[in-house]
């Protein structure tokens, strides 16, 4: 048994059994075909997610179209098409006229959770596959009918909970599978993070020559409710229920769902939430998502998650602690994972004592920072008919809700029951 689990067998095992099982796909285009890309949503991420699919599938792509609000992003998405693609992209400001594009393969929709759902239908509509990020949608109503598009489209559709594509993960799923920490009832995740007093977390810099005339404010606002236009919530959106679920749908997502794909779960039975804006408070303070959040989740079969995250302290970084009676995994920050047995204080049986602790480094072990690179390509593939995504819509809708229920509980003070029959929440 100690040799089934050293460190340099079970990554020599792991890497052949996931080569073996890898399907065969016979690809419908020719060998120097390039999938043609158009991005829409090119600020902060959309920006650095231009390098991470050169990167990823840079002989396999071109970008030719780069849509967003704001001017200045749009400029600077073309410098960078240019010096990373070699070719000059179209530039739009309204998204329906990049999907006129009948050249555009497939779309990266990088923008604000509201306009997810409105985007990737309209995309889907237009023939595209499509790069959604996470969440799937701002409400589960929305994922509902995202997911409904897309299985009548024959589209590829890959959800951007990118976690399912990173090595680690993908190991840990593995032990989890092999029994290596038996059997596991509770999961503790949490994501902390910390900010200077005077540059709070979602408090984005503000470009210093953002005005009414360089930022298509209606356009931004799509289906949200109308307001006179606001630099603030325009560039710093994660902070304004209109156009996010705060920690609960950009962060706590990807942590539910890397639990769902490790411990092969889909969507909680019940959650309850609470916390609350507790740090930067002034009087021009006018956020509305929490900076400090707790929330637990109960699942079918006697599963628990038990989740955390506040803005005021980092010493303990971003993980999951897989907890079985047999054995313990962690993740931590996306690039370590540790496996531990239970020892029992020397009273564990010999089959667990022979198992030896390990310890994988993503950069080390599998040359990768998280999964984002991954996930780009693992889209591609699939698009040229290579593979199968990793997250499609019905894995990112089930994310979703896992995050939805917080914002719920969290905003009503009661406890939020997942009704599978019915696929709604009610309030207990």
């Amino acid at each position: 048994m100690a040799n089934d689990f050293d460190r340099r067998t079970f990554l020599k095992r792991s890497g052949a059994a996931a080569l073996m099982s890898a399907p065969a796909f016979v690809s419908a285009r020719g060998a120097n075909d390039k999938v043609t890309i158009g991005w829409i949503g090119v600020g902060t991420r959309g920006n650095a997610g231009l390098g991470w699919l050169k990167e990823a599938a840079g002989d396999k792509v071109q970008v030719t179209a780069v849509c967003d609000t704001y001017q200045g992003y749009i400029a600077r998405a073309k410098d960078r098409v240019q010096t990373l693609y070699g070719n000059t992209p179209a530039t739009y400001v309204d998204y329906h006229d990049l999907l006129k594009d009948k050249s555009i393969d497939a779309v990266f929709i990088m923008t604000p959770e509201h306009l997810h759902h409105s985007m990737t239908l309209a995309a889907l509509a237009a023939g595209k596959h499509v790069y959604i990020e996470k969440p799937l949608a701002h409400t589960i109503e929305e994922g509902a009918e995202i997911v409904k598009a897309w299985q009548k489209s024959g589209k590829v559709v890959q959800v951007g909970t990118q976690n399912r594509s990173s090595s680690l993960y993908k190991k840990a799923k593995e032990m989890v599978d092999k029994g290596m920490i038996g059997d596991c009832h509770y999961v503790r995740a949490f994501w902390y993070r910390n900010s200077p007093n005077n540059d709070p977390a979602w408090r984005y810099v503000i470009p210093g020559d953002t005005n009414e005339q360089n930022t298509d404010w209606n356009r931004f606002l799509g289906p949200a409710k109308k307001r006179p236009f606001d630099k603030h919530r325009y560039f710093q959106w994660r902070l304004y229920w209109d156009y996010s679920g705060g920690i609960s749908t950009d962060l706590l997502v990807h942590q539910t769902d890397i639990t769902n794909f490790v411990m092969s779960k889909t969507v909680p039975s019940t959650c309850v939430a609470s916390g609350g804006i507790y740090r930067w408070v002034g009087k021009d303070d006018d956020r509305e998502v929490p900076d400090t959040l707790s929330a637990i989740y109960e699942y079918p079969n006697r599963f628990h998650i038990n989740y955390s995250c506040y803005f005021g302290n980092d010493h303990f970084g971003y993980g999951e602690q897989f907890c079985g009676n047999e054995g313990t995994i962690e993740v931590l920050n996306r690039q370590d994972l540790y496996f531990s047995p239970e020892l029992l204080r020397g009273k564990a049986s010999e089959e667990v004592k022979a198992r030896a602790p390990i310890h994988l480094n993503g950069r080390k072990d599998f040359n990768e920072n998280d999964g984002a690179i991954n996930h780009f390509r693992n889209f591609i593939e699939a698009v040229l008919g290579q593979a199968q995504v990793i997250a499609p819509p019905t894995v990112g809708q089930q994310a979703a809700i896992s995050g939805h229920m917080a914002t719920l509980a969290y905003k009503s003070g009661k406890k939020v029951q997942w009704d599978e029959r019915t696929e709604k929440v009610r309030f207990l």
